[in-house]
């Protein structure tokens, strides 16, 4: 109910803050598009597509195209341009009813239809996904563990400034070497730093690494299931 006169017949914040949310969920999906185009190619073979949502390629047979993926990330500059559209128009208007207002039809509607179909086809997209873990396990490499190794000699009491560059030298010496910084000797390490002790080589564990993060937000089992039942909560509202 509007309280007040002008605000009734003049006032169309609610479409732009609809246009608003509908433009912050299309960035949204359209990021999570981008990454799955990304993790679908060839070079990274992360997911693979349903074929209910891919298309093959019109000259190349071995080739699947992520066409829902890449529609989803064009219609969020659609949905980006509706908001912008009624903007422009909604600016100059006085403070009272205008015919210039029935411009928000277009915009409107066409932003839930999109908007709409998005979701479903992201819903579709998702439930259908094929993740192949083994293939992300093969593209770790050690060098992701060297803020680990870091946070290694915090524990030993060390200050984090200082565990830095100690770390930064061991990846440097790694390379220099050409192998991984796992591949350095309890020896390597010593000269590194006194406060490194034989169970260095434990902090060379992609699983406990990804575990060790329990703080709210972290990448632990136990973290990322809270969080996933955070979000049901928040949905089941």
């Amino acid at each position: 109910v509007a309280e007040n006169s002008l605000w009734g017949v003049g006032d169309r914040d609610f479409i732009v803050e609809f246009l608003q949310w509908s433009s912050l969920t299309m960035v949204h999906i359209s990021r999570m598009a981008e990454d799955l185009i990304i993790y679908s190619t060839a070079e990274f073979g992360f997911v693979t597509l349903s074929d209910a949502y891919s298309t093959g390629s019109s000259i190349m047979p071995q080739k699947k195209n992520p066409d829902s993926l890449e529609l989803l990330r064009g219609k969020s500059g659609r949905i980006f341009g509706n908001m912008a559209g009624f903007l422009m128009t909604y600016k100059g208007l006085p403070s009272t009813y205008n015919k210039d207002l029935q411009e928000d039809k277009e915009p409107l509607f066409d932003a839930v239809d999109n908007v709409s179909a998005s979701l479903k086809i992201a819903e579709g997209v998702i439930a259908t996904l094929t993740v192949h873990p083994e293939r992300m396990r093969q593209a770790l490499t050690m060098d992701v563990l060297a803020t680990d190794l870091a946070d290694y000699l915090v524990r030993k009491g060390v200050p984090f400034r200082e565990t830095h560059h100690i770390s930064g030298r061991a990846v440097a010496l790694a390379e220099s070497r050409g192998c991984q910084i796992s591949d350095l000797s309890f020896g390597d390490y010593k000269t590194l730093s006194e406060k490194f002790s034989e169970d260095i080589h434990k902090v060379f564990d992609f699983e406990a690494s990804v575990e060790r993060r329990e703080s709210i937000g972290g990448t632990s089992r136990k973290m990322v299931e809270r969080q996933v039942q955070v979000l049901r909560d928040v949905l089941a509202k």
